[in-house]
Protein backbone atom coordinates (compact mmCIF):
# COMPACT_ATOMS: atom_id res chain seq x y z
CA UNK A 1 0.00 0.00 0.00
CA UNK A 2 1.20 3.95 -0.57
CA UNK A 3 1.78 5.81 1.87
CA UNK A 4 -0.97 8.08 0.15
CA UNK A 5 -3.52 5.46 0.53
CA UNK A 6 -2.18 4.89 4.14
CA UNK A 7 -2.84 8.73 5.27
CA UNK A 8 -6.11 8.44 3.29
CA UNK A 9 -7.73 5.54 4.85
CA UNK A 10 -6.21 6.84 8.59
CA UNK A 11 -8.23 9.61 8.33
CA UNK A 12 -11.65 7.54 8.33
CA UNK A 13 -11.33 4.61 10.61
CA UNK A 14 -15.06 3.58 12.26
CA UNK A 15 -13.84 4.69 15.85
CA UNK A 16 -12.26 7.84 14.95
CA UNK A 17 -13.51 11.34 16.80
CA UNK A 18 -14.81 12.55 13.56
CA UNK A 19 -16.84 9.49 12.35
CA UNK A 20 -18.63 9.70 16.14
CA UNK A 21 -19.48 13.62 15.67
CA UNK A 22 -21.32 12.53 12.33
CA UNK A 23 -23.17 9.47 14.25
CA UNK A 24 -24.07 11.95 16.92
CA UNK A 25 -25.12 14.45 14.61
CA UNK A 26 -27.29 12.08 12.62
CA UNK A 27 -29.24 11.18 15.53
CA UNK A 28 -29.73 13.80 17.22
CA UNK A 29 -31.44 15.46 14.01
CA UNK A 30 -33.41 12.21 13.69
CA UNK A 31 -36.71 12.67 15.54
CA UNK A 32 -37.06 10.30 18.54
CA UNK A 33 -40.81 8.78 17.04
CA UNK A 34 -40.51 5.78 19.56
CA UNK A 35 -40.33 7.92 22.47
CA UNK A 36 -43.90 9.52 21.60
CA UNK A 37 -46.82 6.37 21.98
CA UNK A 38 -49.03 6.44 18.91
CA UNK A 39 -51.91 8.93 19.79
CA UNK A 40 -54.47 6.40 19.21
CA UNK A 41 -53.11 4.27 21.66
CA UNK A 42 -53.00 6.66 24.25
CA UNK A 43 -56.56 8.45 23.35
CA UNK A 44 -58.09 5.43 23.50
CA UNK A 45 -56.49 4.39 26.62
CA UNK A 46 -57.52 7.40 28.51
CA UNK A 47 -61.17 6.73 27.07
CA UNK A 48 -60.72 3.73 28.78
CA UNK A 49 -60.00 5.32 31.98
CA UNK A 50 -62.39 7.47 32.07
CA UNK A 51 -64.89 5.09 31.33
CA UNK A 52 -63.75 2.89 34.21
CA UNK A 53 -63.76 5.94 36.94
CA UNK A 54 -67.13 7.20 35.85
CA UNK A 55 -68.40 3.20 36.27
CA UNK A 56 -66.23 2.84 39.48
CA UNK A 57 -68.27 6.16 40.53
CA UNK A 58 -71.61 5.05 39.35
CA UNK A 59 -71.04 1.88 41.23
CA UNK A 60 -70.44 4.15 44.46
CA UNK A 61 -73.77 6.23 44.10
CA UNK A 62 -75.81 3.08 43.34
CA UNK A 63 -74.36 1.46 46.59
CA UNK A 64 -75.00 4.54 48.57
CA UNK A 65 -78.42 5.38 47.63
CA UNK A 66 -79.22 1.45 48.17
CA UNK A 67 -77.55 1.42 52.07
CA UNK A 68 -79.28 5.25 52.28
CA UNK A 69 -82.72 4.23 50.81
CA UNK A 70 -83.76 2.19 54.34
CA UNK A 71 -84.23 4.45 57.14
CA UNK A 72 -82.08 4.46 60.14
CA UNK A 73 -81.73 1.21 62.14
CA UNK A 74 -83.23 1.05 65.56
CA UNK A 75 -80.19 1.81 68.14
CA UNK A 76 -80.29 5.35 69.05
CA UNK A 77 -78.04 5.82 71.26
CA UNK A 78 -80.62 6.84 73.90
CA UNK A 79 -79.94 6.13 77.46
CA UNK A 80 -81.70 7.03 80.83
CA UNK A 81 -80.82 10.21 82.19
CA UNK A 82 -80.85 12.04 78.75
CA UNK A 83 -82.89 14.65 77.66
CA UNK A 84 -85.72 13.46 75.18
CA UNK A 85 -85.62 14.41 71.26
CA UNK A 86 -88.15 17.00 70.52
CA UNK A 87 -90.66 16.20 68.40
CA UNK A 88 -94.10 17.76 66.37
CA UNK A 89 -96.42 14.89 65.17
CA UNK A 90 -100.28 14.96 63.87
CA UNK A 91 -102.81 13.16 65.70
CA UNK A 92 -105.97 11.53 65.77
CA UNK A 93 -108.24 13.97 65.24
CA UNK A 94 -106.14 16.16 63.48
CA UNK A 95 -104.32 18.76 65.98
CA UNK A 96 -100.94 18.50 66.21
CA UNK A 97 -98.72 17.48 69.36
CA UNK A 98 -95.47 18.51 70.32
CA UNK A 99 -93.17 17.47 73.29
CA UNK A 100 -93.11 21.42 74.63
CA UNK A 101 -96.93 20.95 75.06
CA UNK A 102 -96.01 18.81 78.18
CA UNK A 103 -93.25 20.62 78.98
CA UNK A 104 -92.98 20.44 83.52
CA UNK A 105 -95.12 17.43 83.19
CA UNK A 106 -93.91 13.48 83.17
CA UNK A 107 -95.09 11.71 79.46
CA UNK A 108 -95.39 8.00 78.30
CA UNK A 109 -94.90 7.77 74.72
CA UNK A 110 -95.77 3.93 73.80
CA UNK A 111 -94.47 2.86 70.24
CA UNK A 112 -96.81 0.24 68.60
CA UNK A 113 -96.10 -1.72 65.40
CA UNK A 114 -99.35 -1.37 63.76
CA UNK A 115 -102.97 -0.35 64.79
CA UNK A 116 -105.52 -2.68 65.20
CA UNK A 117 -103.38 -5.83 65.43
CA UNK A 118 -104.01 -8.21 68.22
CA UNK A 119 -100.97 -7.25 70.33
CA UNK A 120 -101.04 -3.57 69.48
CA UNK A 121 -104.95 -3.51 70.27
CA UNK A 122 -104.66 -5.03 73.36
CA UNK A 123 -101.44 -2.67 74.70
CA UNK A 124 -103.77 0.47 74.03
CA UNK A 125 -107.16 -0.58 75.33
CA UNK A 126 -104.53 -1.17 78.82
CA UNK A 127 -102.96 2.33 78.39
CA UNK A 128 -107.03 3.69 78.01
CA UNK A 129 -108.03 1.42 80.96
CA UNK A 130 -105.46 3.02 83.07
CA UNK A 131 -105.68 6.65 81.45
CA UNK A 132 -107.49 8.35 84.80
CA UNK A 133 -104.45 6.54 86.66
CA UNK A 134 -101.97 7.83 84.88
CA UNK A 135 -103.65 11.57 85.08
CA UNK A 136 -104.06 11.09 88.86
CA UNK A 137 -100.16 10.15 89.00
CA UNK A 138 -99.56 13.80 86.96
CA UNK A 139 -98.33 11.84 83.55
CA UNK A 140 -99.89 11.85 80.10
CA UNK A 141 -99.94 9.20 77.49
CA UNK A 142 -99.02 9.19 74.10
CA UNK A 143 -99.85 5.98 71.33
CA UNK A 144 -96.86 6.66 68.04
CA UNK A 145 -96.86 4.62 65.18
CA UNK A 146 -96.07 5.16 61.32
CA UNK A 147 -99.76 4.32 60.74
CA UNK A 148 -101.76 6.93 58.90
CA UNK A 149 -104.15 9.27 60.30
CA UNK A 150 -107.27 7.76 59.05
CA UNK A 151 -105.97 4.40 60.05
CA UNK A 152 -105.22 5.75 63.39
CA UNK A 153 -108.69 7.26 63.99
CA UNK A 154 -110.63 3.65 63.05
CA UNK A 155 -108.33 2.05 65.47
CA UNK A 156 -109.71 4.71 68.09
CA UNK A 157 -112.93 4.64 67.25
CA UNK A 158 -113.53 0.51 66.73
CA UNK A 159 -111.81 0.34 70.22
CA UNK A 160 -113.12 3.45 72.15
CA UNK A 161 -109.70 4.18 72.84
CA UNK A 162 -108.93 7.64 75.15
CA UNK A 163 -105.75 8.62 74.64
CA UNK A 164 -103.94 10.41 71.89
CA UNK A 165 -102.84 8.59 68.37
CA UNK A 166 -99.74 10.19 67.18
CA UNK A 167 -98.46 9.49 63.46
CA UNK A 168 -94.97 9.12 62.37
CA UNK A 169 -95.29 8.17 58.58
CA UNK A 170 -91.16 9.09 58.22
CA UNK A 171 -90.17 7.97 60.95
CA UNK A 172 -88.14 10.81 62.31
CA UNK A 173 -89.34 10.54 66.12
CA UNK A 174 -89.64 6.09 65.82
CA UNK A 175 -85.56 6.74 64.66
CA UNK A 176 -84.77 9.39 67.45
CA UNK A 177 -86.44 7.40 70.07
CA UNK A 178 -84.62 3.99 69.18
CA UNK A 179 -87.89 2.31 68.13
CA UNK A 180 -87.63 1.66 64.36
CA UNK A 181 -85.20 -1.13 63.61
CA UNK A 182 -84.23 -4.66 61.82
CA UNK A 183 -86.95 -7.15 62.82
CA UNK A 184 -87.10 -10.66 61.58
CA UNK A 185 -90.15 -13.01 60.99
CA UNK A 186 -90.26 -16.39 59.30
CA UNK A 187 -86.44 -16.31 58.87
CA UNK A 188 -86.67 -13.04 56.90
CA UNK A 189 -85.75 -9.56 58.41
CA UNK A 190 -87.45 -6.39 57.27
CA UNK A 191 -87.50 -3.03 58.77
CA UNK A 192 -89.93 -1.82 61.13
CA UNK A 193 -91.38 -0.60 64.48
CA UNK A 194 -89.73 -2.16 67.40
CA UNK A 195 -92.65 -2.09 70.45
CA UNK A 196 -90.79 0.68 73.26
CA UNK A 197 -91.97 2.14 75.48
CA UNK A 198 -90.29 5.71 76.87
CA UNK A 199 -91.18 7.55 80.27
CA UNK A 200 -90.45 10.80 80.05
CA UNK A 201 -89.98 13.13 83.60
CA UNK A 202 -90.86 16.12 84.77
CA UNK A 203 -87.85 17.83 83.70
CA UNK A 204 -87.55 16.40 80.28
CA UNK A 205 -85.46 13.66 80.83
CA UNK A 206 -86.15 10.25 80.07
CA UNK A 207 -86.20 7.98 83.05
CA UNK A 208 -87.45 4.77 82.19
CA UNK A 209 -86.94 2.85 78.59
CA UNK A 210 -88.38 -0.64 77.89
CA UNK A 211 -87.26 -2.40 74.90
CA UNK A 212 -88.83 -5.56 73.34
CA UNK A 213 -91.90 -4.57 75.38
CA UNK A 214 -94.01 -7.89 75.91
CA UNK A 215 -97.80 -6.44 76.01
CA UNK A 216 -99.00 -8.32 78.66
CA UNK A 217 -99.05 -6.52 82.18
CA UNK A 218 -96.79 -3.54 80.54
CA UNK A 219 -98.98 -0.64 81.27
CA UNK A 220 -99.45 -1.49 84.66
CA UNK A 221 -95.72 -1.95 84.99
CA UNK A 222 -95.27 1.58 83.89
CA UNK A 223 -97.99 3.03 85.66
CA UNK A 224 -96.17 2.20 88.64
CA UNK A 225 -92.89 3.58 87.53
CA UNK A 226 -94.95 7.34 86.84
CA UNK A 227 -96.02 6.77 90.03
CA UNK A 228 -92.43 6.34 91.88
CA UNK A 229 -91.21 9.50 89.90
Amino acid sequence: MSQKSRKKSSKTPSGSPTAKKKALKTRASTPAKSAKPPRTRASKSAGTLAKSGSHGAASKQLNSSKSASPPAKAKSGLAEGQKAPAFRLPRDGGDVVTLADYAGRKLVLFFYPRADTPGCTREAIDFTRLASAFAAAGTAVLGVSADPLKTQEKFRDKHKLGIPLLSDETQQMLEAYGAWGEKSMYGKSFLGILRTTILIGADGKLARIWRNVRVDGHADEVLEAARSL
